[in-house]
């Protein structure tokens, strides 16, 4: 009789609930905003992401500190009432209109840093974004916290496309960098509303913050992690706005998005996934470890050969997709999807020691990164976009190895048992892409969208052969996870 697959547990059902619903809709509303944003990228010009890109510092840096922590709180807490939820809710509405007010007064101050007086326009405008968070954070938490995400997803797709019409509509009107900020606060009104709705609890802000305090000092820490994070991924436009013009810059920021589309827009939802889990299970350690494990070797299953094949798809891809004004960023491309993968696994140890109580591995990690990187970025920028880019490299491997060190004893996670997770990914990824440069090198002169296509084809063939030769069981794994949950 062939062999009963292992039952799933009702955490892990819900786990692959959760999963399906946030990654499947993260895909959905990603091809929704990507069908826009390659149309935007064809109709803007350079220099308009350039100045977008000033102003982005400025609101990555202070949206990062909206205190999403705090309502990370709540999905740790053991027990949640109304008195907890509108402390915090209490919490994020004062932090984020400080965060606002802020950048208003200091946007006169920005744009002379720069020199580009329209950026001060651009973030007085965007300061709006912060008013949205509150609505937001406190009701994703408490929706993560029953892990129930179908909700979640319903509103993101709505957000999704609310964007992409308007990022569209303002485009084909005219708008040049301002399509860049109308978009965006389409988008986040629409989840803020969606959100609120789809709230289980009503939201009511409490400003007697009398026993919060373990509220106050987890978020705090998050909060401190953050701003040390901002500054390690930040440091690189404000250093490079200093020395490239706002076409370069445009130039790099835009290689940027495209090497950081799986990092930044697929891993994040999964580690909220992850870190509603790994709090489940705070008092069984072994079962932690065997969890991180598994979504290391799953993850880099499914990121590796994307990463790969941008760095050797990057010149026909940039061809067809984008234009011939874009033409010069094929090799800044190339350069950061190869240090994706150290980017993707150091984010990872993030969910699993701060859901596991140890928030100051998260803490000690980023002030890491922000010594590591912003004296990579300083070295590199001499040597222009492609020097920035080739300081992501260098120095994100030093960094993961870093957060390796400070992370795994407390996961409880050995160095070897780490290898073995990411050795079959990273094995048939190299595989595929010897074979995808071989190709290309037998193709000869074809029409650009076509050779993308047949490499795209080749990389996706060799790829799936080779991880069923070199990792069958796990591929059988998760199909069984999955198909299971899809049964039902």
């Amino acid at each position: 009789m062939p062999a009963q697959a292992p039952a799933i547990t009702p955490l892990g059902a819900r786990v692959v609930s959760a999963v399906l619903w946030r990654s499947g809709s993260q895909i959905v509303a990603q091809m929704v905003v990507w069908s826009a944003t390659f149309v935007v990228i064809r109709l803007l010009n350079p220099a308009d992401y350039g100045l977008f890109a000033m102003s982005q510092v400025v609101l990555i840096l202070l949206s990062l500190l909206n205190g999403s922590g705090f309502s990370d709180a709540l999905v740790r807490a053991k027990h949640v009432g109304e008195r907890e939820v509108g402390q915090v809710f209490g919490i994020l509405l004062l932090l984020n209109g400080g965060i606002a007010l802020a950048q208003v007064l200091l946007a006169p101050f920005i744009a002379d840093y720069y020199d580009q007086p329209i950026v001060a326009k651009l973030l007085v405008v965007q300061a709006l974004l912060y008013l949205a968070n509150p609505f937001i954070l406190v009701p994703a938490a408490l929706l993560g916290r029953a892990m129930d995400f179908k909700r979640q997803a319903q509103v993101n797709l709505l957000s999704a496309l609310a964007g992409a019409l308007a990022s569209v509509a303002c485009a084909v009107a005219g708008f040049a960098v301002w399509t860049l900020v109308f978009a965006p606060l389409a988008m986040v009104c629409t989840r803020a509303i969606g959100m609120t709705l789809a709230s289980p609890m009503r939201l009511r802000p409490i400003f007697d913050f009398s026993g919060a305090g373990a509220t106050l000092r987890f978020g705090g820490a998050m909060l401190v992690s953050t701003a040390l994070w901002l500054v390690q991924t930040q440091s690189d436009v404000i250093i490079g706005a200093r020395t490239l013009d706002v076409h370069s810059l445009g130039l790099y920021t835009t290689a940027l998005f495209l090497a950081q589309i799986v990092s930044s827009k697929f891993v994040p939802p999964l580690n909220e996934v992850a870190f509603t889990a790994y709090a489940r299970l705070q008092g069984d350690r072994l079962e932690a470890a065997r969890a991180f494990e598994k979504s290391v070797r799953i993850v880099m299953l499914a990121t590796m050969p994307l990463f790969l094949g941008l760095a050797i798809t990057a010149e026909p891809l940039v061809a067809t997709m984008l234009g011939a004004k874009w033409r010069e960023i094929p090799a800044i491309v190339t350069m950061l999807a190869l240090a994706m993968p150290f980017v993707v696994l150091q984010i990872m140890f993030t969910p699993a020691t701060s859901a596991l109580g140890h928030p100051k591995i998260q803490v000690l990690s980023a002030a890491a990164g922000a010594i590591i990187m912003p004296v990579a970025f300083f070295f590199g920028v001499a040597d222009g976009a492609l020097g920035l880019a080739r300081a992501w490299l260098i120095g994100f491997p030093i960094l993961t190895l870093v957060t390796a060190s400070l992370a795994m004893p407390v996961i409880g996670i050995r160095v070897a048992t780490l290898a073995r997770a990411i050795a079959p990914a990273l094995l048939c990824a190299a595989g595929m892409a010897l074979v995808v440069l071989g190709v290309d090198r037998w193709l000869g002169e074809i029409a650009t969208p076509l050779r993308l296509a047949v490499l795209v084809a080749t990389g996706g063939l060799v790829y799936s052969g080779l991880i069923m030769a070199v990792a069958r069981p796990t591929v059988l794994e998760i199909w069984r996870l999955f198909s299971r949950r899809a049964a039902r």
